[in-house]
């Protein structure tokens, strides 16, 4: 058998052994879970928003029908949608701000272990 069979052979049995968790691999989960739900949010919002938004030209520009009526119903689209991303960093901020209050006492704990400063 050469090398590369035993570095892939290795490689496979990786796979299939039990995961040690260790310090830092917990420190970094822990500092996922604490931004994930604020980027989810804010990646939503944002794709929403800009749909929104992207309709609102549409009917503005003609592309969906002719006259006032759509003109008026593409502006106030629009609007919607320029409210809607203005409003989504502040969301963000703020979402963000809460999910590292929840988890910062526990992720402070493991970086003092970690370091050696406990």
């Amino acid at each position: 058998m050469n090398d590369l069979d035993k570095v892939y052979a290795e490689s496979v049995a990786k796979d299939y052994m039990p995961k040690e968790t260790n310090k830092v691999r917990q420190l970094k989960k822990l500092d996922e879970r604490a931004k994930l739900p604020a980027f989810i949010s804010a990646m939503t919002l944002g794709i929403i928003g800009t749909l929104i938004f992207g309709a609102g030209m549409c009917f503005g520009l003609s592309v969906f029908g002719t006259g006032v009526i759509f003109m008026v119903i593409g502006v106030l689209l629009g609007i919607v949608g320029a409210a809607v991303c203005i409003i989504n960093y502040p969301l963000y901020k703020m979402l963000l701000k809460k999910g590292k209050e929840k988890y910062a006492f526990v992720i402070l704990e493991l970086a003092k272990e970690i370091t050696g400063e406990a």
